[in-house]
């Protein structure tokens, strides 16, 4: 009973913290800016399309990736925009190993890349679900992968992206937030 207690309370509290992890019970995904399920600020929304708001990317922070890890990718998801495929945010891979955060507004640099987002843009495209469409969960999923550099490039198809994210994924970690309109 105690550690069936303690466990369900240590979960309680990382949740809370807006702490998700997946594949790894020591990989970590943080934030000041946003908290697992709750609604995104205005800070992280876009800012076009019918939206106002600042379309700032948030602070990240990861810790505790699996031995093996050669880089990272860091990819923002809609699953739930009204198209098959979701909705792709942001999207920004050959993450170096020894990089274990980005810090509120940060633009990538090389050898970091940015790949095009289903804005047809590069770089951080905040929320904007249709109006009146519902709750929409936006995953942030950082992911730790088994090689330095991935073969792809700019305009790289997000769909595509992900798949080739996902075949070199060792572990990852997400935190999910919310927005509607």
């Amino acid at each position: 009973m105690v550690k069936k207690i303690s466990f369900f309370f240590i979960a309680a509290l990382l949740l809370g913290a807006g702490v998700i992890m997946a594949n790894s019970s020591d990989f970590i995904l943080t934030s000041e800016s946003i908290k697992n399920n709750q609604t995104l600020p205005n800070e992280q929304v876009l800012n076009g399309f019918g939206c106002s708001g600042e379309n700032i990317s948030p602070d990240l922070k990861w810790q505790g990736a699996p031995e093996g890890t050669k880089s990272y990718a860091l990819l923002v998801h809609d699953p739930d925009a009204p198209r098959p495929t979701g909705w792709w945010h942001w999207l920004v891979i050959n993450i170096p190993a020894s990089k274990t955060e980005f810090k509120k507004g940060e633009k990538p640099a090389a050898p970091m890349l940015e790949t095009v987002t289903d804005f047809k843009t590069l770089g951080y495209g905040g929320a904007c679900p249709p109006a009146g469409h519902g709750v929409h969960h936006y995953n942030f999923t950082i992911h730790a992968l088994d090689v330095e550099t991935l073969d792809i490039t700019v305009d790289t198809d997000p769909n595509t992206v992900e798949k080739i994210v996902e075949e070199h994924s060792i572990a990852n970690a997400t935190i999910t937030a919310l927005y509607q309109r």
